[in-house]
């Protein structure tokens, strides 16, 4: 436990040293919220919808924790790389604690991503209609967070060249996010669309994000806990397996 404590540790040091990182890392919830947020709040708006700024903010602050997290991969590969990792793994500790301590840091680094992007929402507008539900949203910020900081770990730890991690992240991660219904209304979608967000972890996780701030979701938060449970759990699995064939 004491060596979960101290990766966990490091992976949060690390990123609240780095202000040029956190600074980064707000440029594309920002774009997307004052960009598509305002400008495209009076279509929505003339459509029936409402406020398209209060619809997409629970779907920004869901794409700052998927960014966050799953990038938290670069990390595992940039210690392979350059020795950290290695010095780590030598150590009389189980490599399933290291997994776990990373992965832990990550996801709770995504979490601090997230907490900033909803403090900028609520600057530009954003209002939670319910102040005793915020709880619930912040597990989701969470599940949210383990999920695809596991499936990062997964992904760092299967590959070998640091250079391949960003193609296939282009093709991860972007369709996981544009198709969680983070911008669009996962209601009356076309049936093949529909069936592909039904399978993307991130639509629950949006949706209980929704559930939560705004009171109405798609799925239902009983159905989101659940199915963002049951991936968590497999991934976690996944990332402590594949980690475990890491050579030195």
């Amino acid at each position: 436990m004491e060596a979960i404590y101290i990766l966990w540790l490091r992976e949060l040091k690390r990123y609240t040293r780095s202000r040029a990182q956190i600074i980064a890392s707000m440029g594309q919830p920002l774009l997307y919220l004052l960009v598509l947020g305002f400008g495209l709040g009076p279509v929505y708006q003339k459509a029936g919808g409402g406020s398209y700024l209060q619809f997409m903010s629970p779907g920004v602050i869901g794409m700052a924790v998927l960014f966050s997290s799953v990038f938290s991969g670069i990390a595992l590969l940039w210690d392979r790389q350059f020795g950290f990792l290695k010095e780590t793994l030598v150590a009389p500790v189980p490599r399933i604690e290291i997994m776990i301590g990373r992965t832990l840091g990550a996801a709770t680094t995504a979490m601090i991503q997230g907490l900033l992007v909803t403090t900028v929402c609520l600057i530009a507008g954003f209002r939670p209609v319910s102040l005793a539900m915020v709880p619930l949203a912040f597990l989701f910020l969470a599940l949210i967070a383990i999920v695809f900081a596991a499936l990062g770990t997964t992904i760092g730890s299967s590959l070998q060249d640091m250079q391949a991690f960003p193609i296939v992240m282009n093709f991860l991660v972007l369709p996981i996010f544009f198709l969680s219904g983070a911008l669009f209304p996962l209601k009356n979608l076309p049936r093949a669309l529909g069936i592909v967000t039904s399978v993307d972890p991130l639509s629950y996780g949006v949706d209980g994000l929704r559930v939560a701030l705004l009171g109405g979701g798609y799925f239902g938060a009983t159905i989101d806990l659940l199915v963002l449970t049951v991936v968590a759990v497999i991934l976690l699995c996944l990332g402590a397996w594949r980690f475990s064939k890491i050579e030195i």
